[in-house]
């Protein structure tokens, strides 16, 4: 057995040009973990806010050698260390939080604990579970800061995106009102969500989901005294007119996401793969991602 495997990470940051290919040491499961041979990793607009140095530069992240990349994987068990029970060839998914690390999900295999992962049902393919995790997550907790509805109106921008459209159903089912703010193109998706839509929203919502990441744009469309809830962590807007102001960052919730992983195999949340790239490609895929417009994820395969 190889006693290294290929992950991505950056040293110095500075876009996809900056992403290294490295060969990293082998390390054994310890107690309450497991080793996740990878099938696939997705690509996230918080992967390339890592690579451009985002993080790094507002203190979030402090590697001595390199930051590892990517949240969120699907794969195989492949050993697993002391109390735990979770058979080797187990199919997985699951989220890695926090910026700090010299590890990410961009590798052919990774070691995290057993809580932070979930199992995926039968009905779901591994590459399509990758693209579960780190949205459906963020949405779940995002809707956790809205709290219950009651009726009240809620927009959510980015409708289409890949967190708006975990939000939207998450919000229904919590009593929301739910109108989706995207462009003209995606309005039958949304409201195939079961949402209202809108290509052009005014002020006066009880609250906003700013998936589009709009910030002080999306806190002006919310009522005086309403909710708005960011998903940019460490970049809060300023509150305003009574505006409750809050942000989302996800992280990892085994149980939670085995619900997630379920709602999705059965149809209830949406799932969308655009393209299967190898992780030697990572930088096509980051510029890809950046360019913006595409509907559904991009997953690495080592």
């Amino acid at each position: 057995m190889s006693t290294t495997f290929r992950a991505a990470v950056v040293r110095t940051p500075g876009g996809p040009d900056s992403i290294e290919i490295i060969e990293v040491p082998v390390a054994e499961p310890g107690p309450g973990q497991v080793r996740v041979e990878i099938a696939g990793a997705t690509v996230n607009p918080v992967d390339l806010a890592v690579a451009d140095g985002v993080f790094h530069r507002l203190g979030l992240i402090d590697q001595p050698e390199h930051t590892g990349l990517g949240w969120d994987f699907a794969g195989t068990v492949s050993a697993a260390g002391p109390d735990v029970d979770l058979p080797v060839g187990s199919r997985v998914a699951g989220l890695v939080g926090g910026f700090d690390r010299d590890f990410g999900t961009y590798a052919e295999q990774l070691v995290v604990p057993a809580s932070d992962i979930a199992l995926v049902p039968d009905g779901l393919d591994l590459v399509t579970a990758a693209a579960v995790p780190v949205n459906s997550l963020a949405a779940a907790q995002l809707v956790d800061l809205l709290g219950d509805g009651g009726g009240r109106s809620l927009l959510v921008t980015g409708a289409a995106g890949a967190v708006g459209g975990y939000v939207i159903p998450l919000a229904r089912d919590r009593g929301w009102r739910v109108t989706g703010l995207a462009r003209a193109e995606d309005e039958e998706f949304v409201r195939g969500l079961g949402a209202g839509f809108t290509a052009q929203a005014a002020p006066g919502w009880d609250a906003v989901a700013d998936g589009a990441a709009l910030q002080e744009q999306g806190v002006a469309l919310v009522r005086d005294g309403g909710l708005f809830v960011g998903v940019q962590p460490g970049a809060l807007p300023a509150e305003e007119r009574g505006v409750t102001v809050r942000v989302v960052v996800a992280e990892p919730d085994g149980p939670r996401l085995a619900q997630l992983l379920d709602a999705t195999a059965k149809d209830r949340l949406p799932a969308r793969v655009h393209a299967v790239v190898p992780l030697d490609q990572v930088a096509t895929a980051h510029r890809a991602v950046a360019k913006g417009g595409v509907r559904g994820k991009y997953v690495l395969q080592p």
